[in-house]
């Protein structure tokens, strides 16, 4: 079965030891950002020339040490769509908590047209509180590590509630919406009163927009997306079990940010949701395992590679989020090697790790992360050659571009959360 293999990167803003508190705030830095936009065309176009089914961007905001400078996704998906042909393009994702879901629609049905629908939309609950607790105030959505608390319950009914707003602003003609955390129209006991253009609203609009005492009851929200009956939906999901069983009843493609086990455990649950629903898929189906991979010369240029590229963020900023999950002491390279999110070494040894992985859980998705420039652009499009000619050929190759996403059920059947009563 061949993949559908994405590269996904992680923009960060190079530095050696001790740059990042010496050239602080190093996220800030214009020249060296600039330098990162014009090596990611290039990425970009390598990808669709080794033949990649995509390319992804990140959403993250306020990364003053100069780690993850991504936020503006959507202005990052048309400029790369401008510089390729075939390959598809998205974003895992946008953390919806913090948006306003019908801005989103409108932002990515665009994005769908620009790039005549090699576009899928990824979404994500949000998990730095530095920015997310910011950005959400409005729903009030705090960041979540998924620990059930209070705040991580609330997050889950935001997110929720704001992905079936989006999913209905996509297919719907016109929509009204009377959520917990959002009304559409606003108010939504008596509709928008005395608006100017009513009737012209009423004769030319939806249907239904207008009622006979001239109140907006209804809104249209153009355009609707090229693709129907919208783009493909992607979910990223760390360690919780109900955003996988939410995502299986929904058809959503999962990003797994979790190691082999986990993802084995979050795959059979993601098939027993599924088949809940009435959707017989077999094991791997819709599933998107998150890797960071390199190859290397040898083991102890392997070992190089992680420490150079790897150990920075990993010890400063993954670990920090995760602790219990990611395995961290005194030596770092054994722990990032342990926490099973990396895989490398040699060709081989790639080989072999790749192909462990694939006999447990035949994906149908492979998401590859490079923590690119901090990795010369350079030694990122070897690997990405190696990858696309050595590793991948071992588990059935990579699936083309035009390999589209298997069909999704969640407009006719999303379930809403329980406070959502429209």
């Amino acid at each position: 079965m061949a993949v559908k293999a994405i590269i996904q990167l992680y923009p960060t803003i190079p530095a050696g030891p001790g740059g990042r508190a010496e050239g602080r705030p190093l996220g800030r830095d214009r020249d060296r950002y600039q330098a990162i936009l014009r090596d990611w065309a290039r990425i970009a176009q390598a990808a669709e020339d080794l033949g990649f089914w995509g390319i992804a961007t990140i959403e993250h905001h306020f990364h003053s040490e100069g780690y993850e400078i991504a936020p503006a996704p959507g202005v990052i998906n048309a400029w790369l769509g401008a510089h390729t042909n075939r390959i598809n393009i998205g974003t895992n994702g946008y953390p919806l908590g913090t948006h306003d879901a019908i801005r989103v629609a409108e932002e990515t049905a665009v994005l769908d047209h620009l790039l005549e629908g090699r576009f899928w939309a990824g979404f994500s609950r949000g998990y730095q509180s530095r920015w997310t607790d910011v950005m959400g105030q409005k729903h009030g959505a705090q960041a979540t590590l998924s620990d059930g608390s209070e705040i991580d319950r609330r997050n889950r009914e935001v997110f929720e509630e704001q992905m079936n707003l989006l999913l209905r602003a996509w297919t719907e003609e016109s929509i009204e919406f009377n959520g917990r955390f959002s009304q559409v129209p606003f108010p939504h006991d008596t509709g928008i009163l005395g608006y100017p253009a009513a009737d012209t609203a009423a004769r030319f609009g939806a249907p239904g927009e207008v009622d006979d005492d001239g109140a907006i009851r209804r809104v249209s929200v153009t355009p609707a997306p090229f693709q129907r009956p919208h783009p493909p939906v992607f979910v990223a999901s760390a360690s919780s079990v109900e955003s996988i069983q939410y995502c299986g009843r929904n058809g959503f493609v999962v990003a797994h940010f979790s190691p082999l086990s986990k993802t084995i455990e979050f795959a059979n649950a993601y098939q027993e949701s599924a088949a809940e629903a009435g959707h017989e898929l077999p094991l791997g189906a819709n599933q998107a395992p998150v890797r960071w991979p390199h190859i290397a010369s040898s083991a102890s240029d392997y070992d190089r590679k992680l420490m150079e590229y790897d150990a920075d963020i990993f010890e400063n900023f993954y670990a920090k989020f995760f602790k219990g999950k990611l395995p961290v002491g005194t030596d770092i390279l054994k722990a990032i090697k342990d926490s099973g999110l990396f895989l490398g070494g040699t060709v081989d040894d790639a080989k072999r790790a790749f192909v462990s992985e694939w006999e447990q859980l035949p994906s149908e998705y492979s998401v590859l992360i490079w923590h690119w420039a901090q990795q010369p652009v350079d030694d990122l499009l070897r690997e990405m050659e190696l990858m696309a000619t050595e590793v991948y050929p071992e588990i059935g190759g990579m699936a083309p571009p035009e390999e589209r996403p298997r069909a999704q059920w969640a407009v006719e059947q999303l379930v809403a959360p329980p406070h959502a009563v429209s």
